[in-house]
């Protein structure tokens, strides 16, 4: 639910800052980008008899950052805030490492299932409650209400979280980290940036030409490091490829599509539907609740499909969703339906992904495989976030700009869907399908 402290106060972090939207955007970005950076590093940490100290931990730091997010500090304040509160999301693997240790094989997968809808889920129940508080209260209150929730999770957590056994924790790559944080923040610097700046300016092509070599080193010392920050020879295994790809792909998909659906429902301008942040937070209210009932699909679907038809099918759920409300948006009815639908697919897409990816993966390597699946996720969310805004500024803003921004954005989910189904097919073809 922390994660819903983003995409709908974006708006109201604009006009309380006097920024443009491309810059008080870094509020959702930065919880995303700090994710990405710190799920490895947490997964790595948390492995062994550690994971119990290494919740705990992080939920304290998510507990900090809703505290400094809460004070009237500046934008700087609530940016650092929200990346401390990008620690929760890195907690999102640890909990399936949990749940495969605890709970009982003929329950397993489908709490593995609904664990990792849950991210969609809380944030979809948490927009409206947060965008109502802040529309009372100001941002102060919502992020004061973010604190108060994590401090009951932590409470919670202390209570119930088991203690684990096993090896010592693994070694963490600091220097990995470092590349990757520091790759993705020059690349989405210079897209959300590059209208302000310039697209041929100085700034704008150093930015990004660093960020992708920063990218590239981080991708060459992983292959040759010892320990390395995820694996990606393992990701590339045939099992996990296709959930890896699908991850990045619909991830940057899904919050074009949570962000936008904002923009349209607070806008005006003849164009938007003009309405205050509280109804734009209520739109995510059918997203989540569809996207906990994709989860439930996702085994009658298996059942009657087969497995290889889980991300295909989603995928594709959520493009139609979101191509039908680039063209279809001049009721809130239209929105309230076109993300539901979006929702089932976005549901079903994204509980499919460690189910498929656990029969694949020995027990001892469950956590880096999963670390990275959710890395890749936020990955494409942070990018789907950052790109939304800048391609509805490219391409003239309005109408045209929304409908250009989520055509493009969305069709991500249709090349995901593409590779899922040629290569589940080769696979099954050479005997290496998925299994329940």
């Amino acid at each position: 639910m922390v994660s819903s402290l983003g995409a709908p106060l974006v708006p109201a972090i604009a006009r309380h800052y006097d920024l443009a939207v491309t810059d008080a955007q870094w509020a959702l970005s930065a919880t995303m980008l700090a994710g990405a950076v710190t799920t490895p590093i947490l997964g790595r940490l948390g492995s062994g008899r550690l994971r119990r100290p290494v919740i705990l931990g992080g939920l304290a730091l998510v507990l900090a950052g809703s505290v400094l997010a809460a004070v009237p500090w500046g934008f700087a304040a609530l940016v650092t805030g929200r990346s401390l509160q990008g620690v929760g999301l890195a907690l999102v693997p640890l909990a399936l490492a949990v749940a495969r240790d605890v709970v009982r094989r003929e329950r397993r997968s489908s709490a593995i299932a609904l664990l990792s809808v849950s991210t969609v889920a809380g944030a979809g129940l948490g927009y409206p409650v947060t965008a109502l508080v802040a529309e009372v209260g100001g941002l102060p209150a919502a992020y004061g209400l973010g604190g108060v929730l994590t401090a009951v999770t932590l409470a919670m957590a202390w209570r119930f979280v088991p203690a684990s056994v096993g090896e010592p924790p693994a070694r963490v790559d600091w220097l990995g980290a470092v590349l990757l944080s520091a790759g993705m923040v020059g690349v989405l610097l210079a897209v959300t940036r590059g209208a302000t700046w310039g697209w041929l300016s100085l700034l704008t092509g150093g930015l990004g030409t660093a960020g992708f070599l920063l990218l590239a080193a981080w991708v060459a010392w992983t292959l040759r490091s010892p320990h390395p920050l995820v694996d990606l020879r393992l990701a590339a295994r045939p099992g996990l490829f296709v959930p890896n790809l699908t991850a990045l792909m619909a991830g940057i998909g899904m919050y074009g599509l949570l962000t936008l659906v904002v923009v349209l429902v607070q806008s005006d301008g003849g164009w938007g539907l003009d309405q205050p942040v509280t109804v734009a937070g209520l739109m995510l209210v059918p997203y989540s609740l569809a996207s906990i009932l994709g989860s439930r699909l996702e085994r009658v679907i298996g059942r009657r499909l087969g497995s290889g038809a889980l991300l295909p099918v989603g995928c594709l759920m959520f493009f139609g969703a979101s191509a039908t409300l680039a063209f279809e948006h001049d009721h809130l009815w239209q929105a309230a339906l076109c993300m539901g639908i979006g929702g089932l697919g976005s549901g079903l897409t994204f509980s499919s992904l460690a189910v498929l990816m656990v029969p694949h993966v020995p027990r001892s390597e469950t956590g880096s495989a999963l670390a990275f699946n959710q890395v890749l996720r936020y990955l494409g969310f942070a990018a789907g976030a950052s790109l939304s805004v800048t391609l509805m500024g490219v391409f003239g803003g309005g109408a045209a700009g929304f409908r250009a921004a989520l055509l493009i954005l969305s069709s991500t989910s249709v090349v995901a869907a593409a590779v899922a189904y040629g290569v589940g097919r080769r696979e099954a073809g050479a005997g290496v399908g998925a299994s329940e």
